[in-house]
């Protein structure tokens, strides 16, 4: 192998900081060297996250130049606006773990959507640009990526490449730019609140730069058709995936309750209503099963969520866990009986792909997903023969397969049979990326 190429990587997610948003970029950095790529990392040195996972950490490759600038963040503001205390954290996605919000928080989504735009890191924007700039004379490289949201981390990129670009003697610095999340197709989007001008400014900044980045690499294939709708070009589909190296090759045992996991954040949108009622029925007539059934729920979940559980009578068979570190989850869902994969009833639920599918592909239990049956996840866990898709209405499907589900792990065969998974190891996927990149250098 010839010389190592150099890109640097945008991000503003990076360890310690937990939570979704790291995973796919650390992954990466993880294994670009051995597809001939050093990366350099750019992240702010003092950044408000979600969570703190230092199990990550460990992931993180020897001599990994990381370079980081302090960013100023209006949170601490808004946090007093609202009454949060400094030091909690700010849900995603607008999973809310009370009862209404009040005006206050209503006055503040207002101000997030309208103040800060693309998102409350736009101050790092410039002094970024800045900074980078004067790093990349010294020390260049063969290309740089940005990734978001936040989808300030495009503009750090966008202002760099015009900058550099337009420096005398300066060669060509090819960007690619990494959609984790669309930007205005986003599901909350419209709880934005905003006014027509600040939309108009969200959709100019997405088109500059859908028109600018030489790459534009998307985690879906439906998204990739909303992206081509904004602005027509080739945009590159590489998943998320497992990194097997996080899970031990030793078979766990399954629990022995009929346990019914879910990992991650379960906002308003995932509440999946008929599944809770399917079971509360499945409950009513099956008494073995009130001894047997174990439901986890491992993240936030929203106040609707719980007022669902609630409602249905599952309190008592409900055991939530707000966070764990990535390691211990991993553990959970490899000895779960049946894999919850509820996703978001919204417009661009077709694209919707959660990171945590391919940890639950990787787990080898059983995936009992609720959406569209015709959606990118439902193609995936189809392709791996990995478990059932029930459409989010289907309360009949849904309390038919929970039954057959249930009698199978009765009977002691609840298991799956699933095939070519290893397409979507971390290591095959930075394997994509990399000839992505070298398309471009």
């Amino acid at each position: 192998m010839g010389s190592m190429k150099k890109v640097l990587i945008i991000t503003y997610y990076w360890p310690p900081s937990g939570g979704a948003g790291v995973q796919r970029w650390l992954k990466f950095v993880k294994y670009l060297r051995q597809f001939g790529w050093e990366p350099i990392v750019f992240t702010p040195e003092n950044p408000e996250a979600p969570a703190i996972d230092n199990s990550l950490l460990k992931d993180i490759p020897e001599n990994l130049t990381i370079l980081k600038t302090k960013i100023w963040e209006p949170y601490n503001l808004y946090k007093s606006f609202i009454g949060q205390k400094k030091d909690e954290k700010i849900n995603a996605g607008f999973l809310t773990e009370k009862k209404k919000p009040g005006l206050t928080e209503k006055i503040s989504v207002w101000i997030r959507g309208n103040w800060f735009i693309p998102d409350a890191r736009k101050f790092w924007i410039k002094p970024s640009v800045e900074f980078l700039s004067e790093y990349l004379k010294k020390n260049p490289v063969d290309a740089m990526v940005s990734t978001g949201p936040p989808h300030s981390m495009h503009l750090i990129a966008l202002g760099l490449k015009k900058k550099l670009n337009n420096m005398p003697g300066n060669s060509q610095v090819s960007w690619l730019a990494d959609f984790r999340d669309p930007w205005t197709n986003i599901d909350f989007y419209d709880k934005l609140k905003l006014t027509k001008s600040s939309d108009e400014k969200h959709k100019k900044l997405e088109l500059e730069v859908l028109k600018n980045a030489d790459k534009v690499v998307v985690v879906s294939w439906n998204w990739a058709k909303d992206f081509e709708k904004i602005f027509k070009r080739n945009y590159e589909v590489i998943t998320n995936g497992y990194d097997e190296e996080d899970f031990d090759q030793s078979p766990s045992k399954p629990d022995d309750k009929f346990s019914i996991s879910h990992i991650g954040a379960m906002n308003k949108d995932r509440n999946p209503h008929e599944f809770w009622k399917a079971l509360k029925e499945l409950l009513d007539e099956n008494d073995s099963l009130k001894k047997d059934l174990k439901l986890r729920l491992i993240g936030k979940n929203d106040i609707s969520v719980i007022e669902s559980i609630e409602r249905n009578g599952l309190k008592g068979f409900t055991e939530t866990i707000s966070y764990l570190p990535h390691n211990e989850v991993l553990k959970q869902i490899c000895t779960s009986q049946l894999l919850l994969l509820p996703l978001n009833d919204t417009p661009n639920t077709l694209g919707i792909i959660p990171g945590k599918i391919f940890e639950y592909l990787a787990a080898k239990r059983p995936i009992f997903a609720i959406g569209n049956e015709n959606g990118d996840s439902a193609r995936i866990i189809r392709e791996a023969n990995a478990g059932v898709v029930c459409d989010f209405r289907n309360k009949e499907k849904i309390k038919q397969e929970l039954k057959k589900k249930y009698e199978e792990y009765k009977n002691g065969n609840l298991k799956i049979n699933s095939e070519k998974i290893d397409i979507h190891s971390r290591k095959n996927k930075t394997a994509e990326l990399a000839s992505v990149l070298n398309s471009l250098s």
